[in-house]
């Protein structure tokens, strides 16, 4: 019993190593990988959306820092709106009562 666990785990880290080291193993083949992730900000019309996908190619710094900054902003929006309506229709969540009494 003991082998045949040492021959699965050996069979599945060789796996695991094949699927890890597969993209370096095709990469080594071409003498240079010539990769560009761009927004294609040719049919964005729209301001805003132009100018975040603008953004996005111009820095990636800048990108995710404005990312990093805007989420959580925009969390507290949404939340404090959600809280808005669920006291409009009566659910109240700043003061319950436990339900395990």
């Amino acid at each position: 019993m003991k082998k045949l666990r040492r021959l699965w785990a050996f069979i599945f880290c060789g796996a695991l190593s094949l699927t890890l080291l597969a993209p370096t193993l095709a990469l080594a083949a071409k003498k240079k990988a010539d990769v560009v992730i761009v927004a294609d900000t040719r049919f964005i019309e729209n301001g805003l959306l132009h100018w975040w996908a603008q953004m996005y190619n111009e820095s990636h710094l800048t990108f995710a820092l404005m990312t990093m900054a805007i989420i959580p902003i925009l969390g507290c929006v949404l939340g404090i709106v959600a809280d808005f309506f669920m006291s409009m229709t009566g659910i109240d969540l700043k003061h319950r009562e436990l339900a395990e009494k």
